[in-house]
């Protein structure tokens, strides 16, 4: 059994580091070795969330971009050992945790999760699905599904824009649907959906059935006729999607439904 004294010396000593001013150092350790303690695990941080949100980094600006962090590293209970999920609990942080702050801008959790996601597809295994046959059905007879490498998403922000020179202050009229994508080792990719592909996406993951099927059901979500343009216009994204190499097809009677 660990020793009580030792635990509460170790928590002691962590609360310091993470936020010095609230909380004193331990008795006995010697203040020049808490100074380089205190640098070096904040500047660990730093470093490790700058590579990590680059963009993030930029538009927020050198002069605050520290505060950021300190407020994180300060205010955030992190769970995970792993230095390749820290940037995880980055986003939980500016997502569910912060207190927004007058100087923060108002994308900057969007931005980061953004972020988040290409830099977790560009770090992933390569994906095991084969598109062989499958991928050479057609979309819309056969049943498609979404490879484990792409990922669906919305924003109230176009994030995809956010730089240097474009900061906005208020959310796009409409929201932002993007399809971000593993293109080939080390290279992501993305592409802007419209409101009828975003659907067909989501309801590609959500229930598997044939491709005719999920176009003609998005089009009852939006509670639009089944208009002929308007299934060509479906039919038409489902094949650049399978194109793309983010759909692969299967043939119906191999897919099992859970229930």
């Amino acid at each position: 059994m660990a020793d009580p004294g030792f635990q509460q010396l170790q928590q002691a000593l962590a609360d310091h580091l993470r936020d010095p001013e609230r909380f004193p150092p331990p008795e006995d350790i010697e203040p020049r070795r808490l100074a380089i303690y205190r640098r070096l695990f904040y500047n660990n941080v730093l470093n490790l969330l700058g590579k990590g949100f680059p963009v993030l980094k930029t538009v927020v600006g050198p002069e605050r971009w520290p505060g950021l962090v300190r407020d994180f590293y300060r205010e955030h209970d992190s769970r995970t050992p792993y230095f390749p999920q820290f940037g995880e609990e980055f986003v939980r942080y500016l997502t569910e945790e912060r207190t927004p702050r007058q100087e923060d801008r108002p994308f900057i959790a969007e931005l980061a999760h953004f972020e988040r996601v290409k830099r977790s597809l560009l770090n992933a295994a390569d994906s095991e699905t084969s598109r062989g046959e499958r991928g050479r059905l057609d979309p819309l007879s056969g049943v498609p599904s979404l490879v484990p490498h792409a990922r669906v998403l919305a924003y109230e922000f176009p994030v995809h824009r956010i730089g240097e020179d474009f900061r906005p202050d208020q959310p796009g009229e409409n929201p932002t649907y993007l399809l971000v994508y593993r293109a080939g080792p080390k290279r992501v990719r993305l592409a802007v959906l419209n409101p009828l592909g975003a659907r067909l996406l989501w309801r590609i993951q959500e229930e598997p059935c044939s491709g005719d099927e999920q176009v003609r059901s998005s089009l009852d979500d939006f509670g639009l006729e089944q208009d002929e343009n308007l299934r060509r216009q479906g039919e038409r994204l489902l094949r650049r999607f399978q194109r793309l190499g983010v759909l692969v097809v299967s043939a119906p009677e191999t897919v099992t439904v859970a229930h």
